[in-house]
């Protein structure tokens, strides 16, 4: 009998169509919607989002089976995917909603994402610390319509070439034994 429990992990690390590409392709991962968290505006748009003002960064909800695939591998993930160490970017996406946070639901969430935080820093696996907020869920507001499943619907939209297309291929070739078959 298969295990049909869900639950969910809210990421941030830029933007949020890089992140949706690559959790889509993970064995266990049920589904990944793109929105926004954070912030004190309600039901804000991409356009409010984009001037920096709002205090939303943008996220990714992914909805994910943990018998099949663990909070601690979805962190994996997450932080081979983007560059934790710079605070409010990554690469060209510049401003807040581009930062590094992890939205926690469960205090076990918070526990494992502080621990990997902690062992990236120990380990030195970057230059610079982690700058990686670690902060309670808060209200989820979808993303418009569009930016659901953008890469797989722009696959060759110039954004999606050069920037999620490399972290896609990144995950298929580091994560081999995560990836759904």
């Amino acid at each position: 009998m298969q295990d049909s429990a869900q639950d969910v992990a809210t990421l941030a690390g830029g933007c949020f169509w890089c992140l949706e590409a690559v959790f889509l392709q993970l064995s266990g991962v049920e589904k990944v919607v793109s929105g926004y968290m954070g912030g004190q505006v309600e039901q804000p748009s991409y356009k409010q989002i984009c001037t920096g003002t709002t205090g939303h960064a943008e996220v990714v909800q992914v909805y994910f089976n943990p018998v099949r695939i663990t909070y601690g591998d979805l962190l994996a993930v997450f932080f081979a995917i983007h560059d934790p160490t710079t605070l409010n970017r990554q690469g060209n996406d510049v401003g807040t909603q581009y930062r590094s946070a992890i939205f926690f639901h469960t205090p076990e969430q918070e526990r494992q994402a502080r621990m990997a935080i902690a062992s990236l820093t120990a380990d030195r696996v970057y230059p610079d610390a982690p700058v990686t907020e670690v902060v309670p869920a808060e209200t989820f507001w979808p993303a418009e319509d569009y930016h659901q499943g953008y890469f797989d619907a722009n696959p060759r939209q110039p954004y999606c070439e050069a920037v999620v297309a490399p972290k896609v291929r990144k995950v298929v070739e580091k994560f081999d034994r995560l990836l759904k078959s």
